[in-house]
């Protein structure tokens, strides 16, 4: 986490070299030099600590595209237009994929443990990434809810200030998701009885079968969701 969060703070240097040189300048022109040139510091400096530079050449290449805008426009809050657009897509596909029943923590941490879509079928698991993944959701929201009205309104300090605090805020949101989805996984193992996942979700109900079952298992689990 204190890696994520070092990376997170390192990435914002370029957004923060152009919030600062504005606030003191009010020059586009100079606060655009000096966030390419914070952003380029930045590639130097994980390349000379042998770390992936992927992530510092994007944030470039944002910085890049986002002084474009702002020179194009002569408008320094379009400066933070790619990184507000970013914002409202991600919480745009995340709300998408939650009604569709795959909340994209779920999805990433299939990739991140090769078990792909494995989790979809637990009951269980699928609840406490969905429930974990609206945390991450409402803060995303709240991070639009404060940046729209800046940026419709030129306060290119604050929004600046705001754009700078936004990647470590959706750290912690992350986080938090993380840790609702620890919360209401609770001791369950989907390798474990289905009698943890009956008692952690009440749609499963117990349903005993007729006696002389030939296979003799006794009872069985029925979804009550899907009856009639």
């Amino acid at each position: 986490m204190r890696h994520r969060l070092r990376n997170a703070v390192i990435n914002v240097v370029p957004v923060f070299g152009f919030t600062l040189s504005f606030a003191f300048t009010h020059r586009i022109a100079v606060a655009l030099a000096l966030a390419l040139a914070a952003g380029a510091a930045v590639c130097v400096y994980r390349a000379a600590r042998r770390e992936p530079v992927w992530g510092a050449l994007g944030a470039l290449g944002l910085v890049c595209v986002a002084g474009a805008l702002a020179a194009g426009t002569g408008q320094a809050t379009s400066f933070f237009l790619p990184s507000l657009l970013l914002h409202a897509v991600m919480a745009g596909v995340s709300a998408v994929m939650l009604l569709l029943g795959w909340p994209p923590m779920g999805v990433v941490v299939g990739l991140i443990t090769k078990e792909g879509t494995g989790w979809r079928r637990c009951r269980v698991r699928r609840r406490a990434f969905t429930r974990g993944n609206l945390v991450v959701l409402a803060g995303n929201l709240k991070m639009l809810a404060i940046q729209i009205p800046l940026f419709l309104s030129g306060r290119t300090v604050a929004l600046g200030a705001v754009d700078v605090l936004g990647p470590i805020a959706i750290a912690l949101s992350a986080l938090l998701g993380w840790r609702v989805y620890r919360r209401v996984l609770g001791g369950h193992r989907c390798g474990s009885h289905d009698r943890m996942t009956v008692a952690a979700d009440p749609t499963i109900q117990f349903e005993p079968l007729p006696v002389g079952d030939p296979q003799g298992r006794g009872a069985r689990y029925t979804d009550a969701s899907t009856r009639a």
